[in-house]
């Protein structure tokens, strides 16, 4: 942090008009792509991630929760700064002290709202990450090829290009059968936290559900659904008042299996271990239901 602090105070200065002055800074855990700390100032605090070569992903991370912000349903981070310090790009965030326990209901509740901000297609205004892996979205009005192409085949492609053979043979047979597994379903292009799992929301003072990390694009409300499933799921009351708010039909039992394919491949291409056999049997899971 030694060389940052006169570039995020410049940038402070320029966003917010006054003058920050550094009083302690203290890093923050849990971040596993970037580096993470709070710096604490005379009368304020920011949340502050910094990572090499990421003036990108900072730049649709903070465009991402700008489009979050406006729907008024979800609290989000608010950006606040971004800039560069020589290899070093930067992120300045509104610091919210978050806890683990609060409404999870409330969470449910308006994740359904945000869920009914839609778009005329599919997709986002520019790609993003997923993760630390590029995450295409260019718009597409089909939900079936945006699947298709954006999501797993580009998966694919990533898991052809390290070697995987039998993950893209058994990828390409599935996206063959593709169509089958929607069946008419045709969801409108909610608007999508995007990676909403459980390292990706908390509770503000008061229990506010908080949610940040955004890799934001329009699609089927299933798939955020989905993910807040696959790695450990959320409190029972979130999902009973989600539904509650909006019935989710028979068909995402096993749409959800597909939707986490893409995530279960993703971590297979950033961290391997036993994703990739983890992702062979859900794709076995899901040749099963087509017959």
């Amino acid at each position: 942090m030694n060389a940052l602090p006169a570039a995020l105070n410049a940038a402070l200065a320029a966003a917010t008009g006054g003058t920050f002055v550094l009083r302690a800074a203290r890093r923050a855990g849990g971040g596993s792509i970037n580096e993470a700390w709070v710096l604490q100032g005379e009368d304020r605090s920011y949340f502050v991630k910094v990572h090499a070569r990421s003036e990108a992903l900072f730049r649709a991370e903070a465009r991402a929760l700008d489009a979050l912000a406006a729907t008024a349903t979800l609290r989000v981070p608010r950006p606040v700064a971004q800039g560069t310090s020589g290899d070093l790009a930067f992120l300045v965030l509104e610091y919210l002290p978050l806890q683990t326990q609060g409404d999870a209901a409330r969470l449910g509740r308006t994740l359904a709202a945000l869920h009914r901000t839609h778009s005329d297609r599919y997709g986002w205004e520019e790609d993003n990450y997923i993760g630390r892996t590029p995450q295409p979205n260019g718009w597409m009005a089909d939900w079936v090829e945006f699947w298709r192409v954006r999501r797993l085949g580009h998966q694919l492609d990533l898991a052809r290009a390290r070697g995987s053979r039998r993950l893209v043979a058994a990828g390409e047979k599935l996206l063959a059968r593709l169509p089958q597994l929607f069946d008419g379903h045709t969801p409108p292009p909610a608007l999508l936290h995007g990676d909403l799992w459980g390292g990706n929301y908390g509770y503000a003072t008061g229990g506010e559900p908080v949610i940040f990390d955004p890799a934001a694009y329009y699609g089927d409300r299933e798939a955020e659904l989905a993910m807040t499933e696959l790695f450990g799921g959320f409190p029972a009351a979130f999902y009973a008042a989600y539904r509650e708010a909006w019935p989710l039909d028979e068909g995402y039992r096993v749409r959800k299996t597909l939707y986490n394919l893409y995530h279960v491949l993703n971590h297979d291409h950033m961290f391997g271990d036993s994703y990739g056999a983890q992702a062979l049997a859900m794709m076995d899971a899901l040749s099963a239901e087509l017959g």
